[in-house]
């Protein structure tokens, strides 16, 4: 009887969610008309610039951001160069595109690229250990050059940190690369540190304080296959900071497409960089809203006006975002297709 009277009970808590959708969908539309009549003549003067773009310059932003995509990819066959391993350019194009596509638009999407680029690894014949190290350095370098390019941007612009803050993020990429280099050479340097962490583990498993140890201890042995080449490394690098010059570029020429070319490059720097921290927040799928917002202020900082602004973002979006995200599913979708057959 207790048990039948405990569920008999009516419950005073959250309602249901028929009665909670249409409130909350109210405030959305609510909140999205407001923004509407708000914004409504820097949607029009945007909307008059995007209707007779400078298609010249448009084919130059999406060639700019193609080579962004490319950068990458060549920085990622750099870093395994080191290890011996060679592929096809083709092969690591396809990856960096399906992988990208994966990361942007995705729920989590960051876990899910970064399995299926393990697994392309894998599949081009790299070991567990060094795919996996291929995959953390490309991420490692990639978050640098952006803080490197952030950095120079603030320091030109007499707004941010001084030269001694770019000093510093250049000794700390030099203590990781050469902490990196010299763990892949000598990785039974990690041979006590990855005891000591597989015995609190096991402790907690409530396992043998060995259990596991050869396999970790081999995985970690597979490091001496890779072969950090001081040339090789300064190159992947150099692709790494290629990678978001040719974004920036892209939105630039954005920028000259719908004749709004006289931002400064500077200024043009730190709204880029803006951007794309603000993409580095997984709230929605691809940042949409957030990174967009991000962009149109900092552009707008820099002194164009709101129209312009949100005319040479959309048109940036539509490249990076809306074609180089539909090519990448496409790509995805046939490696998808070669691999199921």
């Amino acid at each position: 009887m207790a048990v039948q009277q405990e569920t008999a009970r009516p419950t005073t808590g959250v309602p249901p969610w028929w009665r909670r959708k249409p409130a909350v969908a109210g405030i959305v539309v609510a909140v999205l008309g407001a923004e509407l009549v708000l914004g409504w003549s820097s949607l029009a003067g945007a909307l008059a610039q995007l209707s007779a773009p400078r298609w010249n310059w448009v084919a130059a932003a999406l060639a700019a951001e193609l080579a962004s995509m490319g950068t990458y990819a060549r920085m990622q066959r750099a870093l395994l160069r080191g290890a011996g391993t060679k592929v096809s350019m083709r092969r690591h194009v396809a990856t960096a595109y399906a992988a990208h596509s994966l990361s942007a638009t995705l729920p989590g999407g960051p876990v899910f690229s970064t399995t299926f680029n393990f697994q392309q690894l894998r599949r081009f014949g790299v070991s567990p250990a060094v795919a996996s190290w291929c995959i953390a350095l490309s991420g490692v370098l990639s978050a640098g050059a952006l803080v490197v390019i952030g950095a120079v941007g603030g320091l030109l612009a007499r707004n941010t940190g001084s030269w001694h803050s770019l000093v510093g993020y250049a000794v700390g990429a030099v203590v990781v690369a050469f902490g990196v280099r010299q763990l892949a050479e000598h990785p039974h340097l990690l041979d006590r540190p990855v005891r000591a962490l597989l015995g609190g583990v096991n402790r907690v498993r409530r396992r043998p304080p060995g259990h596991g140890h050869d396999r970790l201890v081999g995985f970690v042995g597979q490091l001496r296959d890779v072969r950090v080449n001081p040339a090789s490394f300064a190159l992947a690098v150099v692709l790494a900071l290629l990678n978001w010059l040719f974004d920036a570029l892209c939105l630039w020429l954005c920028c000259v497409a719908v004749g709004a070319g006289s931002v400064s490059p500077v200024s043009l720097v730190i709204a880029y960089c803006a951007g794309m921290a603000a993409a580095s927040v997984p709230i929605v799928p691809g940042g949409l809203g957030v990174v967009d917002a991000a962009l149109v202020l900092g552009l707008v900082a820099g002194g164009l006006t709101s129209s312009l602004a949100v005319a040479a973002v959309v048109l940036y979006r539509l490249i990076s975002f809306g074609f180089i995200i539909g090519l990448g599913w496409l790509v995805w979708l046939a490696i998808r297709y070669k691999y199921r057959t």
